[in-house]
């Protein structure tokens, strides 16, 4: 796993086997924050990483300078792992680190976040909901962006938020956002 772009890029970290994650692809990731930079500015950004995984995501935000970091993730050797890598990077600090499941986390969110990333299982039968819950629950500030990872299996361009996709060969980036 590597850190493509910001104060952090270069930076290699080495998840152990037993996590149960699929990590977003270092091509797709960089094409996805090659967007990003497009619509939002890093700086002291309030973000939320559901379905952390490995926290590369959370790596990403934080590395181009987002300082208010919420990561829900279930596994807890996902969770050792997230926390040591934070801790060698030098943001553990500015992380907030759920473990738990991440609709329960969504169903009692009471938080607005300007940029929310969910790049959950490409099997989980629920993966539609996410994008109804996010905005039911009014977890984006105003202006906030919300990204789904998903197969191009998935189609949301019908969803009222819904405002482009990005392909990356099986990896599939739905943008929403909240006027």
């Amino acid at each position: 796993m590597r850190i493509v772009g910001g104060s952090f890029g270069g930076r290699r970290f080495n998840p152990p086997a037993k996590i149960p994650a699929r990590p977003t692809t270092e091509v797709a990731k960089e094409g996805l924050f090659n967007v990003l930079n497009n619509m939002l500015d890093f700086e002291g950004l309030k973000t939320c990483d559901i379905f952390g995984g490995t926290g590369s995501i959370s790596y990403e935000l934080a590395s181009r300078g987002a300082t208010d970091l919420t990561l829900i993730e279930r596994d807890p050797t996902s969770i050792r792992f997230i926390k040591e890598t934070a801790k060698a990077l030098g943001i553990l600090a500015q992380m907030r680190i759920i473990q738990g499941d991440v609709f329960s986390f969504i169903k009692q969110s009471t938080e607005a976040y300007d940029f929310i990333f969910a790049g959950p299982p490409y099997a989980l039968e629920t993966i539609d909901d996410l994008p109804i819950l996010v905005f039911e629950k009014k977890m984006l500030s105003e202006g906030g962006i919300f990204v789904l990872e998903h197969t191009p299996r998935n189609d949301y361009q019908s969803h009222p938020h819904f405002i482009k996709m990005k392909n990356y060969g099986t990896t599939v980036f739905s943008f929403f956002q909240q006027p």
